[in-house]
């Protein structure tokens, strides 16, 4: 039986060490790709806001429209990835569903979606305000705590105890508007947003009232 499993571990050492020098090249991989490409031009990005995004999300992305995400101080490589699944083929597993989005991001340039990012994402945030008391606190612990009986993990673990978010993967949170934030958590759940798949494992564990609270939680969150 030793004999056995010294030889697979010796067949295992091999493909993880594969698997960790992958892992480990892959920031390298990024900035090499970030050194080729051209350097986002907010100004750029300002002028399509402005004539095309406006309507919808304000021209600084502070959106007064509940159903319309608050754009202003996100990622902007999160932004960027939104427009790119925005735009993808239907028959692409990584598609984020939305007909008028997706049209719109479909007819940008892969530097105009960089443009359009780096010019929301260098706006300044207008706080939100909660619109139920009663439901933020519910939605407070939910956020801080998760429900370990239900492999909910806390939302601040990702998104952080503010709501600031994560460059790159995890969004800002605080300040969306609850209406935005309680959508987007049925997406994920319904699988009409499967673009990143470990929230859509939450959300489906998750009741409607809890995605409610959370939603007006973060709507009223603070982040610098």
């Amino acid at each position: 039986m030793i004999v056995s499993v010294l030889r697979r571990v010796r067949r295992t050492v091999p493909t993880l060490a594969l698997a960790c020098a992958a892992a480990l090249a892959l920031p390298l991989q990024a900035e090499e790709a970030a050194a080729v490409r051209p350097k986002a031009d907010a100004a750029k990005g300002q002028a399509i806001a402005s004539a095309v995004c406006a309507a919808c999300h304000n021209a600084d992305g502070n959106s007064v429209i509940p159903v319309n995400p608050r754009l202003a101080g996100l990622p902007a490589e999160y932004i960027y990835k939104q427009l790119v699944d925005l735009a993808r083929k239907p028959d692409d597993s990584q598609r984020r569903e939305n007909a008028v989005m997706g049209a719109f991001a479909s007819q940008l340039s892969d530097d105009d979606r960089r443009n359009v990012a780096a010019w929301f994402s260098s706006q300044t945030p207008k706080p939100g305000v909660a619109q139920s008391k009663e439901e933020a606190e519910a939605g407070a612990r939910l956020y801080r705590t998760g429900v370990p009986e239900r492999a909910v993990p806390a939302c601040a673990g990702c998104h952080g105890p503010t709501g600031a978010g994560l460059p790159v993967v995890y969004p800002r949170l605080a300040g969306q508007h609850p209406d935005y934030a309680e959508a987007q958590l049925k997406a994920f759940r319904d699988g009409t947003r499967r673009n990143y798949a470990p929230m859509s494992a939450i959300a489906a564990r998750l009741s409607e009232g809890e995605m409610k609270a959370l939603s007006q939680y973060v709507s009223g969150l603070r982040a610098q």
